[in-house]
């Protein structure tokens, strides 16, 4: 229903920006630098759990915002956010909140430049996020012959949410390693930066690694193939997905809210990158994304978030 429904809207949208719609940020050309804007909304009922301190509601709305600038190569320029609220709110809740965006202000070093409030059915933190860099990256530049990469690790935050959902008892250590993930995500933004330079194509997992490879494919016109064995899941979501009978590999692509960056790169740029990054595959000739596991090949399952279904 979401694609559909963005699909309604674009229908109408002739005249955009110097970039056109469809990649983690929009973007105007300004002198010899790309002004890139991007915004994103975060709602309490559907995208907080409860275990999730309003500090942490507050820091995650400046997080994915900014991450949809890490993915275009820009470096943050500023923060703007709408604040829609409840009848009878919890003060001492938004002021968490509040405390929450200005520490991801800090962390980040974007400034909050606007801010405006308004009365709403639930607690609503729609964000902003400005950005500028010279050279966009862009999610239909994938070239054949790069190599697939990716940041950090994948599959702890659905992990968490299992663990939290499925009210598990589990060791201490893995549930702390999986909150972590979970409740308090970073955005790769200094890794945007730098490959800028280097990378052909970028985006950040926010509705799972499957699907995010699935737009790359699809919007460069290119086959992906994915080995399932350089993946890199942490030994945690391999014992909680033990526990629950299912397959981590699934939980590592299905996973949303990583706010890790997928990129696709030419293998001689690799040794100029300054950051942890694990290299998961290759881009050919052809189209589609393909899962190697075990020596065998696969069409890789179109698994994450997508807003408006039950999945």
């Amino acid at each position: 229903m979401e694609r559909e429904i963005i699909k309604v809207f674009m229908r109408h949208f002739k005249l955009q920006g110097d970039l056109p719609l469809g990649d983690d940020a929009g973007a105007v050309k300004i002198g010899r630098e790309w002004l890139v804007a991007t915004n994103d909304m975060l709602v309490k009922t559907t995208d907080v759990p409860e275990i999730m301190t309003p500090e942490q509601v507050g820091f995650k709305a400046v997080t994915m915002n900014v991450s949809d600038l890490a993915a275009m190569g820009a470096k943050p320029m500023g923060f703007l956010f709408s604040l829609g609220i409840p009848k009878n709110p919890d003060m001492k809740y938004l002021e968490g909140i509040a405390k929450g965006i200005a520490r991801a202000s800090e962390f980040y070093k974007i400034p909050i430049i606007s801010a405006d409030t308004n009365e709403a059915c639930d607690l609503i933190i729609d964000g902003i996020a400005l950005g500028k860099t010279e050279r966009l990256l862009l999610r239909s530049n994938s070239k054949p012959g790069d190599l697939v990469c990716v940041t950090g690790d994948v599959g702890r935050a659905l992990a968490g949410l299992k663990v939290y959902f499925g009210k598990l008892e589990i060791e201490e250590r893995i549930q702390k390693a999986l909150y972590e993930k979970l409740l308090e995500p970073n955005a790769r933004i200094n890794e945007g930066i730098a490959l800028s330079r280097y990378a052909n194509a970028t985006i950040d997992i926010s509705d799972g690694m499957s699907k995010e490879l699935h737009l790359i494919a699809e919007m460069s016109n290119v086959k992906i193939v994915i080995e399932s064995e350089k993946l890199p899941i942490r030994g945690e979501v391999f014992e909680v997905a033990e526990i629950l009978g299912l397959d981590p590999i699934e939980i590592a692509l299905a996973s949303g809210e990583e706010f890790e960056l997928i990129f696709t790169i030419p293998e001689e740029h690799l040794n100029k990158l300054n950051f942890d990054f694990t290299v998961i595959g290759k881009v050919e000739k052809g189209e589609g994304v393909y899962l190697k596991r075990e020596d065998k090949l696969e069409k890789m399952p179109i698994l994450g978030w997508e807003h408006l279904t039950k999945s």
